[in-house]
């Protein structure tokens, strides 16, 4: 009981985005993406030609008014309403690569970084980072947070070629250098305010994770107490708003792709995702693929749709797909019953009702009325509903409520009235003390952080792999934190729906919380190593992350991909697997049934594809290594890989596979031995995977590839694995 759809009056915090079509205006029109490739030789003359392409395609029912953008600063397109009819029209026309409907995305810290070994004190390049400018694609940001102040900050770095939308509610500063705001859906609903002004949460949160300032004693009414910070303190923040109350449209994040590339962003975090869709149809693929042209690494959440398989919308290798892990801090929330018994569930319980016994009533066993419960039903009582989707208002007075569902456990909540929330388990000795009492009671307390020792294991509602298009590239990259992440929070916005309190600082937990702890990281690599590409920078998070232990993680590697990010050995890796966006180009041109127009959609160049061109999936040279194995059958499969040196010193590294025993399976290096003689010096070699799986044998099986110098180590995943269906379990 209790399933009454949450009303929601902003975009639901933690869910990761849903792709449904954009809504028609009315008149048989919607927005579509118009599309044409690179970036035009004279942009100022962009939009006049886009005008005259419209034009020529809708005659007599020609409106300037119908352009939303002209996307011509970084690459070259244009969004527009039209019919279905003059969709097909457009498509036809010279010099437009394609024509796809702009689809609507819905969303996706005092403890965490320690928890990564990531303390205030490491080792920083004070004037890189200043220099770095990060672009955050989100629901804008929420500039008077202390977070956010700029003291000791100077001017933007000269690189910086953006602007700031400032109004009477919104102001730049040394810190948020850049903000713009994007909406191709129409007039604004009456929750939300024009600008990139976060009336949200979700933004400002994702930008402190990032870069937020150092602030002392920062809490949630005094949970999470301690030093609030970000991981690039000193960098600087481009907001781009690109998500409302409705969602946020491919036309928005085009647009925003197309101005933060041209404003001199060195990284992008988008904790924004999909269903499984082809590249061809992501806007997010496209725009971080132009970003990758342009030398700037897409960092993207892998979805909460966990923790079934097959999940993860985050699949394009040129991106770096981040999944969610949890830290060594919980929270509990415990229910005494009558009996005196104490049962310790979960939540973020700002309420205590100081031991009080309250009557216990099962959301099943009551009269409702239309909307919820009457009065006499719920008024002063605690409901046990079986269900986490709870619409609190429907609960009429109830003085809290206990929760029992099997959604995740790690969905850690705060609600607006005393609340726990149990999985089937653990509400058991509730429901057997309710069933064998005439008169139940029972009381909630104030929650209480409690160590989680077996940290960091991978959040349940975490996408998870098999990559959909490509199933031999592993997806998600690398794990990060995202379960009870306290970071900055609106001061004008509840800390949850229906909330009646506000908060400088708030917990959120969501794939879209460990995206900009994975973008954080990766600009601070980039001030040690200006001048790597995205793809070195992607390898050396991945191949020096910390490896994560399958028995508590639901899927292995499909879970947590690499493992969880390991800061400090990210700035020197050793060794990089590089890839350049000709790499990208062969493994796009292998794609099964590929056809020109989808391959002009995603790179926005006529490229050929012929046999010299066109690679397979284990070709690309990627940092991890993934294989679809068919039981019972032989197989033998090469991955060609190349290494690249980044540290100054002459170095031999050897290889070693390490893998279960009791398998059919045999791995082989060749050659076993790489040396290396100074900075850029390259070597390649191939990983040969040789027999088959039986029908006992797993369904995954996790080995790893180690490359060792005797002073540190080059590792990557491998995960072999026959999976017909969503289901990861054993």
């Amino acid at each position: 009981m209790c399933r009454l759809a949450l009303r929601v009056v902003f975009l639901n915090l933690l869910c990761t985005l849903l792709i449904s079509a954009s809504a028609s205006n009315g008149d048989g029109r919607e927005i579509y993406i118009v599309y044409m490739g690179s970036k035009p030789k004279d942009s100022s003359q962009a939009h006049l030609h886009h005008r005259a392409m419209l034009e020529e395609v809708v005659g007599s029912a020609f409106s300037a008014e119908s352009i939303v953008y002209s996307y011509k600063r970084s690459f070259n397109g244009f969004a527009v309403k039209l019919t279905e009819e003059e969709a097909q029209r457009m498509a036809d026309k010279e010099g437009v690569v394609s024509v796809f409907p702009s689809k609507n995305y819905k969303l996706q810290t005092t403890r965490s970084w320690d928890f990564i070994s990531f303390p205030r004190d490491v080792p920083r390049v004070p004037e890189q980072e200043s220099d770095i400018i990060v672009g955050v694609l989100d629901t804008g940001i929420w500039p008077d947070s202390f977070s956010f102040h700029d003291q000791g900050l100077g001017p933007p770095p000269p690189k910086w070629k953006g602007t700031c939308e400032a109004s009477a509610n919104f102001r730049c500063n040394r810190k948020i250098i850049g903000a713009r705001a994007y909406r191709a859906e129409g007039p604004l609903p009456p929750t939300e305010a024009w600008g990139p002004i976060d009336t949200n949460g979700h933004g400002t949160h994702v930008a402190s994770t990032v870069a937020g300032r150092l602030v002392d004693n920062a809490s949630l009414y005094g949970f999470g107490l301690g030093l609030a910070r970000g991981g690039v303190p000193s960098a600087r923040i481009a907001v781009y708003k690109v998500c409302w109350e409705n969602g946020c449209s491919d036309a928005n994040m085009l647009a925003a792709f197309d101005d933060a590339i041209a404003d001199g962003v060195d990284i992008l975090s988008l904790s924004i995702g999909g269903r499984v869709i082809p590249y061809f149809e992501d806007g997010i693929a496209i725009g971080a693929y132009q970003a990758m042209r342009n030398g700037i690494l897409t960092s993207n959440a892998a979805g909460n749709d966990g923790p079934n398989g097959y999940t993860t919308g985050s699949m394009a290798p040129w991106m770096l797909s981040v999944a969610a892990n949890t830290i060594d801090r919980n929270f509990a929330a415990h229910v005494q019953l009558g009996n005196g018994n104490v049962h310790q569930g979960v939540a973020i319980n700002l309420f205590d009702l100081e031991g009080k016994q309250y009557p216990l009533v099962y959301a099943g066993d009551v009269p409702n009325i239309a909307g919820g419960f009457s009065s006499s039903t719920s008024r002063g009582k605690i409901v046990l509903c079986d269900s986490s989707d709870v619409s609190f208002p429907s609960l009429n007075g109830a003085v809290g409520v206990v929760m029992e569902s099997t959604t995740t456990h790690h969905w850690i909540r705060t609600f607006p009235l005393p609340a726990s929330h149990f999985n089937p388990p653990s509400a058991s000795p509730i429901r057997l003390y309710m069933t064998s009492n005439p008169a139940p009671t029972a009381t909630i307390f104030r929650s209480v952080e409690v160590n989680h020792t077996d940290a960091p294991v991978a959040a349940d509602f975490s996408s998870r792999g098999p990559n959909t298009i490509s199933p031999n590239i592993l997806k998600p990259d690398l794990s990060a934190p995202g379960v009870n992440i306290l970071a900055a929070w609106p001061q004008n916005v509840p800390i949850s729906p229906g909330h009646p309190f506000s908060s400088p600082y708030n917990f959120l937990s969501g794939t879209s919380m460990a995206c900009p702890h994975a973008t954080a990281i990766a600009a601070y690599v980039k001030t040690f190593n200006p001048w790597w590409s995205p793809a070195a920078i992607k390898s050396a998070l991945m191949t020096t992350a910390s490896p994560m232990d399958a028995r508590f993680s639901l899927g292995a590697e499909f879970a947590y991909g690499s493992g969880q990010i390991n800061p400090l050995k990210a700035v020197n890796p050793g060794l990089v697997y590089n890839a350049s966006e000709s790499d990208y180009e062969k493994y796009l041109c292998g794609i099964p049934d590929i056809t020109p127009a989808q391959l002009r959609q995603i790179t926005g160049e006529n490229i050929i594809c012929t046999e010299s061109n066109t690679g397979r999936d284990v070709d690309l040279n990627y940092p991890s290594f993934a294989l679809f194995m068919e039981r019972g059958q032989s197989l033998r499969v090469f991955f060609p890989r190349t290494l690249t040196n980044v540290e100054a010193r002459v170095s031999t590294y050897r290889a070693t596979v390490y893998s279960p025993p009791g398998l059919n399976l045999q791995f082989k290096v060749d050659p076993p031995a790489l040396t290396f003689h100074g900075i850029g010096d390259t070597k390649s070699f191939t990983l040969g995977v040789q027999g088959w799986l039986s029908t006992t044998d797993p369904a995954l099986v996790s080995a790893s590839l180690v490359w060792s110098n005797g002073f540190g180590e080059v590792r990557s995943p491998i995960i072999l694995f026959n999976l017909p269906n969503n289901n990861l379990k054993p």
